[in-house]
């Protein structure tokens, strides 16, 4: 795979000339970005791809709200078929100017995180927005890592495991005493 510094997505958006109200982004790439998509989240095709997004000033950067849907193909970890998955996620996303030097933590100080929180906000650096690795960190998180045809199971392929005393763990479970078991 090649490393360029241009994005797959065209999803760029200056906080600098958002207006007060929002602005609404549609994005859907062409066939070469597909492509590259699929390369990149090693995936058969990615056949469509779109996000609907609002992005509004928010102190001093910006929130994303949005839909992004997908249609992607990828093989069934069973028999090797491909296997067709629709996407549709929710975005939401926070965008904001990292701290200022009087405000930012010195080292080996306590930092308070509240684990129950929603996700922290993503930091920005200068006037833009690529919003690329948003919505390609969305689509990698909404793809079935095990992915099969509808009824495809290993027992469907003849396999079947080995019965409990003639598995890698039967001298194991020959050790345990009658208060383990």
């Amino acid at each position: 795979m090649k490393h360029t510094d241009a994005p797959i997505i065209d999803a760029v958006i200056r906080v600098d000339r958002l207006p007060a109200t929002g602005r609404e982004i549609e994005v859907h790439p062409q066939a070469a970005a597909l492509a590259a998509l699929a390369e990149q989240l090693k995936l058969s095709a990615v056949e469509q791809f779109g996000a609907k997004l609002v992005a509004t000033p928010l102190r001093g950067g910006i929130r994303v709200l949005g839909r992004l849907t997908a249609r992607i193909v990828q093989p069934s970890v069973v028999t090797f078929e491909p296997v067709v998955q629709e996407i549709d996620e929710p975005v939401d996303r926070v965008f904001l100017p990292e701290p200022d030097q009087a405000h930012k933590a010195t080292p080996g100080s306590e930092l308070f995180i509240d684990l129950e929180d929603d996700d922290f906000p993503d930091h920005i650096d200068g006037p833009e927005v690529d919003l690329s690795a948003l919505l390609i960190e969305t689509l990698a998180l909404a793809i079935d890592p095990y992915p099969r045809l509808p009824g495809e199971s290993l027992d469907a392929l003849g396999i079947v495991a080995p019965p409990e005393d003639q598995g890698p763990f039967a001298s194991l479970r020959q050790l345990k005493t009658g208060d383990d078991k």
